[in-house]
Parts: C-alpha cells; sequence; structure tokens
C-alpha cells in the first residue's frame, strides 16, 4: 500500500500511529463525532484547487472566467466555497440553480445547462436572471422565447458537437457524433441566425464539452478548432473534462498543462477580444475528498470479501462506469500481511463493488476504511436504494471539522410519503 496516502487530499499525514489525518483530523476522531459512512473534505484543499484553476486561466487568457460543473459536488457548501473564491457556477437543472442561489452566487456568474430544460426550470432561469443559458435545441429557443418578458432579454450561447471522441468511458462521452448533448455545426447554423433575429435573446456565442475524465489534452485542443468553424462570437465556452487521479496509474494533466493546450488552440482559432469560460467539475473536487467506512464482515473464500457499510448507495462511480477506487484500512496502510480482497458494499446487488482486487493488511470487523478520491458524483449520485440512508458531508480544515450535511434520517426516508 506504499503511496495510498498520495490519493488522499494535499496535506493529508499519517499520525505517530499510523491513523490517517485530513484537514488536520484524525479520521478515528471524525468517525467517533460523525458516524460512517461519513464523506470528509478537505475544505483548504477544495479552495487551493479553485484557485489554482482561476489564476493559471487569468494568466492565459485575461477575459476570462472560471465557472465550477456544479453537478459534480452539488453540496451547498462546496459551491459556496467556490462562490468565496471568485469562481462562478454552472447548474444542470432547477435543483442545482436553487442551491447555488442559496450559496450566493451573483446570478449573472451562473450558466444553465441541460438537453431537456424543463419550463419551470426555463422559468427559474429567466426569473432570477442569471447570466447564460446554453441553448441544446430549437425546443430551448421556443420555451425562452415564450418566458423572457417584453423588454427584456436572455444570453444565451449555442452548443455545439465538435466530432471528437476522446478516450473515456463511452458513458461520459459527450463530444462525439451521435452524442444527446447540442447540436452538430451543420443543424446549429441555422439557429444561430434565428438567435440572432430574436427580440428575447441575445446570442452570444458557443459552447462545447467533449466529455469526462479526459487524461489527455489532445481532445480539448481539436474541439476548440471545431467550433471555431462557424464564426467570431463573443464568448466561448469551451466546457471542462480534464481527468482526476483516482489510482497510483492514473496520470491526468496538470492544471498548467491542459490550460496551455486549450489556450494555445484558443489563441490559434478564436477572437483575441473574446471571453473564453471553462467549467472544470471533476477535476476540481475529486481529489479533495475521501469516504470513511467501517468493515462489517470479512468472508474467506475463492474470493475474499470485505464487506463495509457503504456502498454503491454512497458512490455510483463503480457500478455505472466502472470507475477504478483504492482503499486502505485506516491505521494500518503499510501494515503486515497484506491479503487480496475485494470491497464490497452492504446492497442487493451483485454490482455492489467498491473495489475489485485492493491488498489489504489484515481486515477485520469494526476496522475503519478509507477510499480517497470521491469528491466527484458520488455525493450527487447518492441514493436510498433498500431503503439506504444518505451520508453526511463533513469539511475539514486547520484541526477542526464542521457538518455541512447531515446524515438522513429514518424519518426522512419516509417523508414524502403520502398515504
Amino acid at each position: 500500500m506504499a503511496g495510498l496516502l498520495s490519493l488522499f487530499p494535499a496535506g493529508s499525514t499519517l499520525a505517530d500511529d499510523g491513523m490517517l489525518v485530513v484537514g488536520g483530523c484524525r479520521a478515528d476522531d471524525l468517525v467517533a463525532e460523525f458516524g460512517t459512512p461519513v464523506l470528509v473534505v478537505d475544505e483548504e484543499a477544495l479552495r487551493s484547487r479553485a484557485r489554482e484553476f482561476a489564476d493559471k486561466l487569468t494568466v492565459r487568457w485575461a477575459n476570462s472566467r472560471v465557472v465550477f460543473a456544479s453537478k459534480a459536488f452539488p453540496c451547498t457548501a462546496v459551491q459556496r466555497v467556490m462562490v468565496q473564491e471568485g469562481l462562478g457556477l454552472d447548474v444542470a437543472g432547477g435543483g442545482e440553480l436553487l442551491t447555488a442561489l442559496k450559496a450566493g452566487v451573483e446570478p449573472g456568474l451562473v450558466v444553465l445547462h441541460g438537453n431537456a430544460k424543463s419550463d419551470e426550470e426555463i422559468a427559474l432561469a429567466v426569473e432570477h436572471g442569471i447570466g447564460l443559458v446554453v441553448v441544446d435545441n430549437s425546443d430551448d429557443v421556443d420555451r425562452l422565447e415564450a418566458t423572457v418578458p417584453d423588454g427584456r432579454t436572455q444570453d444565451v450561447l449555442v452548443r455545439i458537437i465538435p466530432g471528437v471522441t476522446a478516450d473515456t468511458h463511452a458513458h461520459v462521452l459527450t463530444g462525439h457524433d451521435g452524442s444527446k448533448f447540442g447540436l452538430v455545426p451543420a443543424a446549429a447554423e441555422p439557429l444561430i441566425r434565428r438567435i440572432e433575429q430574436s427580440a428575447r435573446l441575445r446570442m452570444q456565442g458557443l459552447h462545447v464539452h467533449v466529455g469526462s475524465q479526459i487524461l489527455e489534452v489532445e481532445p480539448f485542443a481539436e474541439s476548440v478548432a471545431a467550433v471555431a468553424r462557424l464564426g467570431e462570437f463573443p464568448v466561448y465556452d469551451l466546457g471542462g473534462g480534464l481527468g482526476a487521479r483516482y489510482t497510483w496509474a492514473d496520470k491526468p494533466p496538470a492544471v498548467g498543462d491542459y490550460l496551455d493546450s486549450l489556450i494555445g488552440a484558443a489563441r490559434e482559432h478564436l477572437p483575441a477580444e473574446a471571453q473564453i469560460i471553462i467549467e472544470p467539475g471533476r477535476s476540481m473536487v475529486c481529489e479533495s475528498a475521501t469516504t470513511i467506512y467501517r468493515v462489517t464482515t470479512v468472508k474467506h473464500g475463492t474470493i475474499t470479501f470485505v464487506a463495509v457499510d457503504g456502498g454503491m448507495g454512497d458512490n455510483l462511480e463503480v457500478a455505472l462506469y466502472g470507475q477504478r477506487f483504492e482503499a486502505g484500512i485506516v491505521g494500518r496502510f503499510d501494515g503486515p500481511d497484506p491479503e487480496r480482497v475485494t470491497v464490497v458494499g452492504r446492497h442487493c446487488e451483485s454490482g455492489d463493488v467498491l473495489v475489485d482486487g485492493v491488498d489489504l493488511s489484515r481486515p477485520e470487523v469494526g476496522d475503519l476504511l478509507a477510499v480517497p478520491a470521491t469528491g466527484a458524483y458520488c455525493f450527487t449520485m447518492s441514493n436510498n436504494y433498500n431503503g439506504n440512508r444518505r451520508i453526511p458531508v463533513v469539511f475539514a480544515r486547520d484541526d477542526h471539522a464542521r457538518l455541512v450535511v447531515r446524515r438522513e434520517t429514518w424519518d426522512d426516508l419516509s417523508a414524502r410519503d403520502v398515504d
């Protein structure tokens, strides 16, 4: 397990007794206060990452803006950190918009996405005066024109399919031909002309996004060239998609290298006076968090199964995308007698596997097990399968821990029942 610590939030350490320390807080103390499973966010690591993206983009393209892709971790406290660090927020639905506003975002710094926006979501966007609506199709235009009141205009971008197929899981590809998101250039051109003639909409520019968990820089640059062929506009939203480090095998580009490629392509293809927006999501939050579980069962056989008190209820990434995670017994990351095991969850599905094949030191019932790099898409896709109660989120910083999302109660599970 040598090197496992490097996958935890920057600044994480091991105490003299081997106990994991995140954000200055010991894992055993966190569990004593908040129980298990618990999702722990190193707040300073999160803030530092936000500043890194903002600073490194600004020095490469002055007229630019970082907008956090909230869908990666749409917790109000996380959104508030981004707002406090000067970022805008990208939202992909009404709920994310409302938590963004609760987090204190300036509405003009919000970007609304979605391939099937509802009338209600369009109305919320217009009511609150959000900055940009990304038009995915002509139906979006119909709804906006029917909703924006006389005397007002709504700034919009048109989402383009660049025809770029990145090397990532098929379920998180979005820029390839056949994507459900956006329009191919030939279909986008007449819609752009229509928007330019609208009395209620103002055509501001183009949006492009090639996918998620992309570990190469070339697809980002290719997408810039594709949208540039549609003409010159005031704004180009170049999306997100930069990969994060989940395992020792992952080697995502550094933020600076990613931006060198992206902005290099922008300098070559886009107007010098245009505003550039980027939307980091997974790469912004993934490595800032870890989930701590308690081992409930160890079952030896052809395969040794180590079962914990969570699973696909708090981490669907394995079942949905086949995402690989690593794990370690807290207090024994480099302990004796490592055994190759499969870590599974408590849910009634054979696919409820957290880590298939990992070396753990003498796993026993009652041990704490930590899984790093759970800051992206775990909270947002958490669910109540098997009557599971969704887990709490805790911010740790400077030796202090604070609860930002409480654990669900049994009463919460039936709160929406009407009979």
